[in-house]
């Protein structure tokens, strides 16, 4: 985005902050690190409007889930629509604050400056897998228990077991390709952007396409429940919009 555009963006979102209640607080947001790029940009914006300081706690969605299920302390969570609303059904979330964000499709990612295999249909991409010297993707994270699927449908699990690099949420796939670990990374797109030293390829096959959906919601036992709710208010305002789509991801509505 250029820096006109990011002018009017923060000029947009300061109006809109400049709308919320007084009174500072902390609010300690679970965040999943698909959306770690896009609201590290828009935080200091909010706390500066507003007063309001933002604490992340970044993984990947799946097991931030769990966290939460397990009575972690927290004001806002922003994981997967799918983990938002079976926390809802849990009593974990507040229903009334669900807001949807942004859909997220999976990209394959190598170092920078390295060869970019084809991966335009099905086969190709087969091919360049089968053909790489490593491939990673976070295990626990939505896209990696897609890969394990996918990789099996695809017959071709068995071929890449010795190649094939499980990695933790703390070291996202496009981190361990751009550090040289591995050859090839395989994640969602807006965790592939902000590494410069990893570059996107570009995405799956729309045949095998994995688009995930992204929402936030406030917890039930929230301590700074009515911050949280104006943090998602400017999160979801035509402004913030134009960030998310810098950041390789297309906003809700």
């Amino acid at each position: 985005m250029n820096n006109a555009r990011l002018t009017a963006a923060a000029v947009g979102m300061t109006m809109l902050a400049a709308q919320t209640p007084a009174g500072a607080a902390e609010i300690r947001v679970i965040s999943s690190n698909g959306l770690k790029s896009t609201l590290e940009q828009l935080a200091p914006a909010f706390e500066k409007a507003t007063a309001h300081k933002v604490a992340f706690v970044w993984g990947a969605a799946v097991p931030l889930k769990a966290d939460i299920e397990k009575g972690v302390t927290f004001d806002l969570a922003v994981l997967t629509a799918a983990g938002i609303d079976d926390l809802i059904r849990q009593g974990k979330l507040v229903a009334a604050t669900r807001a949807a964000l942004a859909d997220s499709g999976a990209g394959v990612a190598v170092r920078k400056g390295a060869p970019k295999p084809d991966i335009a249909t099905v086969e190709a991409f087969k091919n360049a897998l089968l053909n790489a010297k490593s491939v990673a993707y976070v295990e626990t994270g939505g896209t990696g228990i897609y890969l394990k699927t996918l990789l099996q449908r695809l017959g071709i699990a068995d071929a890449l077991k010795g190649k094939v690099k499980p990695l933790p949420p703390e070291n996202p796939a496009a981190n361990a390709v751009a550090n040289g670990e591995a050859e090839i990374g395989m994640t969602q797109i807006s965790e592939i952007l902000p590494y410069a030293g990893a570059e996107l390829v570009g995405p799956f096959p729309k045949e095998i396409q994995l688009t995930t959906s992204f929402a936030a919601a406030v917890g039930t036992n929230a301590g700074q429940a009515e911050a949280a709710k104006a943090l998602i208010k400017f999160i979801t305002s035509p402004s913030a919009a134009t960030v998310f789509k810098a950041k390789g991801l297309d906003p809700a509505g």
